[in-house]
């Protein structure tokens, strides 16, 4: 079977462990599958994408904030962060199988990035399970999927707003979690920010093949890049991004000085 409908087939599995283990085993043999690239796959609605019961998902303010000072609220915490890497996981699968006509290095880019995605969701889960927690056992909300599902039917859109967008917020973000952790200072906050480390050194790596996706669409379209975003961000009603930026991290992931001074002159 070929790579992308191999992919649809890992993304409707419900079972997130098994889930994770079959991105895994499909980047370890991506490079030797065909890719079939023009070949569309057929999308099964009801299956996409599969899901376990729990977690609840819930409108985004509705979920309890917790202090991860608190073991509990430790465990709410990575629980969230396990929440978006299971969820980065479907996401980079659907990139895979959804999206025709792109070279093959398109799909094994996304491809090793799902099985990236799965390690962490691996390490996050284990670890919730060394604190007497499960994934599931908080609830949580489905904002990544939802952009998905906004652009599915525009790669464009889905480069843009999804890899360099909702998924770059992580590179502003992990550190001051992580800052957070160390305060806390226990072992479970501790094994928690060596877990992150390994989650933001992949992340600038995905959010880098997002944008260098996105710029080869914006070439091969012959529109700008900067000003295509800004459209796109506007029809897709996407999140307005504001300070403070983690620089270096966006540097390294390929966003330029004209990319970061727009969005340091962009009102939130």
């Amino acid at each position: 079977m070929e790579l992308r409908r191999r992919a649809l087939r890992v993304l409707c599995t419900a079972d997130p462990q098994e889930k994770a283990e079959l991105a895994r085993a499909l980047w370890a043999c991506a490079a030797s599958i065909s890719i079939a690239a023009d070949a569309p796959a057929e999308l099964p609605p009801a299956t996409v994408p599969g899901r376990p019961a729990r977690p609840e998902l819930i409108h985004p303010a509705k979920v309890p904030r917790r202090s991860p000072a608190r073991p509990e609220g430790l465990a709410a915490l990575l629980h969230a962060i396990a929440h978006i890497e299971f969820n980065a996981i479907n996401l980079a699968l659907d990139a895979v199988w959804r999206f025709g006509g792109m070279p093959r290095e398109f799909y094994l880019d996304w491809t090793r990035v799902a099985a990236e995605e799965a390690l962490h969701f691996t390490l996050l889960r284990e670890h919730l399970q060394s604190m007497g927690y499960a994934y599931g056992d908080f609830p949580a909300h489905d904002n990544l999927w939802a952009m998905c599902e906004k652009t599915k039917d525009d790669v464009v859109a889905r480069m843009a707003l999804v890899p360099r967008t909702l998924e770059a917020r992580g590179l502003d973000a992990t550190p001051q979690i992580q800052r957070k952790l160390r305060q806390v200072g226990t072992p479970d906050a501790m094994r928690a920010v060596d877990i992150l480390d390994i989650i933001l050194r992949d992340e600038v790596g995905h959010v880098a093949i997002g944008n260098q996706w996105y710029r080869w669409l914006c070439e091969r379209d012959g529109v700008h890049p900067i000003a295509l975003y800004s459209q796109l961000v506007e029809h897709y009603a996407a999140p307005k991004l504001h300070p403070p930026f983690n620089k270096e991290a966006r540097e390294r992931a390929g966003f330029t000085p004209e990319e970061m001074a727009w969005l340091m002159a962009t009102p939130p």
